[in-house]
């Protein structure tokens, strides 16, 4: 029994040893893990020696006396053996952290060693110096060792650079040790929430496109201080576009509506808290939307000029093309200029339609038509239908020059075969004469008297005889057609003045007196026919056979009802 007992608490302690283990193990990732998110934080500045060396602590001399020549085996690399820079926070509240530089010196201590000077320098700023002397005794005591002072009351601000200049005390010519340290920026998430020279607040939007709104909100602004909202277009600097907009600190709900007019990818919001020299933070909604560059085409038709400049900074190809009727934009020869933010023209550019502006950055086109609605259009080919074949005209607005040329499709390709110069003055129509049986072939039209202009290709109507062969039935169906419809109508009316005219002679013969027929019983009643047929008679230019006198009752009752 005692056994058992004992083996169950030698089981416990092993649990406990193990769970103590973890939980230490699991302590020190935590300790790591804040460590490598955040900077070390104290509670307040001080200097640390070395255990033993007793330092004292004293303002740097204003006009510190001349360097001495250091004793035989003295230089700089073997007294300072190690001197690291880093920096630390210390809080006083959640929002009111400052930067301290840390400055660890290890070096070699001997007898004419009685302390250490360290200089610190900012740009525009005098330097501020401090004398760690140790007493004699400690240093009597430890000479020969390798000792470290440690000081970390040198206040610095994020992203400012810092001169660190260690010397030896009293100063031995020679002896000094030099460097240069840089501040954490405020791009730390640990520096944002905690240095009130680093908070800039967070933006949060939603976009309204129908109402061309932004709902801006705001969160984690500096403390007891308002906040500063505006759109601006963002350069070199970010460049307003409007008023700003006043957050109040008393307002429990922190956000406001911004209106904008071009959803621009240098379109941002910008935020600051309402202090000096407060820093800033911008978010860009529509940083993706480059589309939204590609407008802004101007053209001036006197000068013949065409012009475009960026809304915002973008790096881009821009040159002209040709767009041809399956779509593709052919790039003009020696057009092709790269932009970032100055304004482009083109000179002596023919509007035409067809001439268009490619803007290429990275992998990606876009083609912009300006002249698409010929609102500009100065010429064009009019083509019209005559006696069988295309009738081709040249009308100008304006005296240009053109080349004209005959050529042959051909795998996609239009192949010269003949070629003309032609001279168009003010509303001016121009006819081609082209004769009938170049309707297989193309015409290319491109004006001369401009540095770029599109081709254009015109092709006639194919002149294959399989194709007049096969269109020949159709145009005889249109003569047969109406041909036998006129036909069926005069037999048909005809044919009904036939009737009517029978039915108008059989009553006159019965008003006349010829054979009643009614219906008899009386056999002593009966049709007699005419021992001699009586000839028949013209009558109205009509041949009409003489009737008999009498017909089948039935009959003549059919048609006298």
């Amino acid at each position: 029994m005692s056994s058992t007992r004992s083996l169950m608490l030698a089981v416990v302690k092993m649990i406990l040893w193990v769970a103590l283990l973890m939980s230490q193990c699991c302590l020190g990732l935590i300790g790591v893990a804040a460590g490598s998110t955040g900077l070390e934080r104290i509670e307040k500045c001080a200097t640390r020696c070395s255990q033993g060396l007793h330092c004292k602590t004293k303002p740097g001399y204003l006009f510190p006396p001349p360097c001495q020549n250091p004793a035989e085996g003295l230089n700089t690399s073997s007294v300072f053996h190690n001197i690291s820079l880093s920096t630390v926070m210390r809080c006083e509240g959640r929002q009111k952290c400052s930067l301290h530089l840390r400055i660890k010196t290890k070096l070699q201590l001997t007898e004419s060693i009685h302390g250490v000077s360290i200089c610190t320098a900012t740009a525009g700023m005098m330097a501020n110096c401090r004398v760690f002397s140790f007493t004699r005794t400690s240093r009597e005591r430890m000479s020969g060792l390798q000792v470290e002072v440690e000081n970390d009351c040198t206040d610095i601000s994020p992203s400012q650079q810092v001169k660190v200049t260690v010397k030896t005390l009293p100063s031995y010519c020679g002896i000094t040790w030099t460097g240069t340290y840089e501040a954490p920026e405020c791009i730390s998430e640990d520096l944002q929430r905690h240095v009130p020279q680093c908070i800039t607040g967070r933006l949060s939007y939603d976009v309204n496109p129908q109402r061309k709104e932004l709902i801006v909100s705001v969160s984690d602004m500096l403390e007891d201080h308002n906040y500063h909202i505006r759109l601006c277009h963002k350069n070199f600097i970010c460049v307003g576009t409007g008023a700003n907009t006043l957050i109040k600190k008393e307002e429990p709900v922190k956000s406001a509506t911004l209106s904008y007019s071009r959803p621009l990818p240098c379109l941002c919001i910008e935020g600051w808290s309402a202090v000096m020299d407060a820093p800033r933070v911008q978010v860009c909604p529509f940083k993706d939307r480059l589309e939204e560059l590609w407008f802004g085409i101007t053209f001036d038709p006197l000068e013949e000029m065409l012009s475009w400049e960026p809304a915002c900074p973008v790096t881009v190809v821009v040159a002209l093309c040709d767009k041809r009727e399956d779509g593709v934009c052919v790039d003009l020869t020696h057009t092709s200029q790269n932009v970032s933010r100055e304004k482009i023209t083109f000179t002596k550019v023919d509007p035409h339609p067809q001439l268009c502006m490619k803007f290429t950055t990275g992998s990606q086109n876009w083609i912009r038509c300006p002249f698409a609605d010929a609102r500009f259009q100065a010429w064009q080919v009019v083509v019209t239908e005559k006696q069988g074949h295309e009738d081709v005209k040249m009308l100008s607005q304006i005296p240009a020059t053109f080349s004209m040329g005959l050529c042959v499709r051909s795998e996609g390709s239009c192949q010269i075969t003949e070629t003309h110069t032609m001279h168009v003055e003010k509303h001016e129509t121009v006819g081609l004469n082209l004769a009938e049986e170049l309707c297989d072939s193309c015409l290319q039209v491109k004006r001369l008297d401009v540095k770029f202009a599109a081709t254009v290709i015109h092709c006639f109507q194919q002149c294959n005889p399989s194709l007049h062969s096969s269109r020949a039935p159709w145009d005889l169906t249109w003569v047969i057609v109406p041909a036998g419809v006129c036909l069926s109508g005069i037999i048909i009316v005809t044919l009904v003045l036939h009737v009517l005219l029978t039915v108008y002679q059989r009553r006159k013969q019965k008003r006349n007196g010829g054979c009643i027929f009614e219906k008899q019983t009386d056999p002593a009643c009966e049709c007699e026919r005419p021992a001699f047929q009586t000839q028949p008679v013209l009558h109205r230019g009509v041949l009409i056979p003489d009737s008999p006198q009498c017909w089948n009752t039935e009959r003549a009752n059919l048609i006298s009802d």
